[in-house]
């Protein structure tokens, strides 16, 4: 059985998506956020010495990272559903957004949390953080113009992404950008994304 160890308002909610998308049986074990501090519990460290989220065991072992948990889930149990073929070119572009997703749209949009949370004391770097964020959105923007999903259909791709768009229409960032306006509320309509939902329970990106 693989169980996710699920943080709540946590990337691990679309490892739920996957499993949900994919039909395969999982176990989600809970884990809370310190309602102060936001940080994760101690007991996920049982889990993994990161003690973060999302974490997954399966066949006593344990992944962690959202790109290789996907990339670990697609190849062990996807049967062939929600990635190209490997050794394609479209393949290789897959494996990009994979790792883009986290390596750097996410982190623009996560300095705009945390530098938010400063009040005054931010205000310096704002410039440079709305320029990032500008930057990424509009690559992806791009990517998107013409076609439904990143790879042109629907795959793991759109998943590991799906949280900077998310994240970018709780900062307010996406009403000049139809196209990722569209794409997510696109993925948010899939019957998987919303039984993951149902099963993680409701997330606070930006919160």
């Amino acid at each position: 059985m693989i169980v996710v160890h699920h943080l709540n308002d946590s990337r691990s909610q679309r490892i739920l998506w996957l499993l949900e998308e994919l039909g395969l049986a999982y176990e989600i074990r809970r884990y809370e956020r310190d309602a102060v501090t936001r940080l994760a519990p101690p007991e996920l460290k049982a889990v993994h010495p990161l003690g973060k989220s999302p974490v997954i065991t399966d066949q006593g072992r344990t992944v962690h990272e959202s790109g290789a948990i996907i990339d670990y889930l697609v190849r062990r149990h996807g049967g062939g559903r929600l990635a190209p073929g490997a050794g394609s070119d479209a393949y290789e572009t897959f494996v990009q957004w994979l790792h883009y997703a986290e390596g750097s749209a996410m982190l623009p949009l996560m300095m705009q949390l945390y530098v938010g949370r400063l009040g005054e004391a931010g205000a310096p770097l704002q410039p440079r953080i709305d320029s990032e964020i500008d930057n990424h959105l509009g690559y992806v923007e791009q990517a998107l113009d013409g076609r439904d999903w990143l790879m042109g259909e629907f795959t793991a791709a759109d998943i590991q992404m799906s949280f900077v768009g998310e994240v970018a229409r709780a900062f307010g960032r996406l009403q000049t950008r139809p196209n990722l306006g569209a794409w997510v509320a696109r993925f948010q309509a899939r019957p998987a994304y919303r039984k993951a939902l149902e099963a993680g329970g409701a997330y606070n990106l930006a919160g």
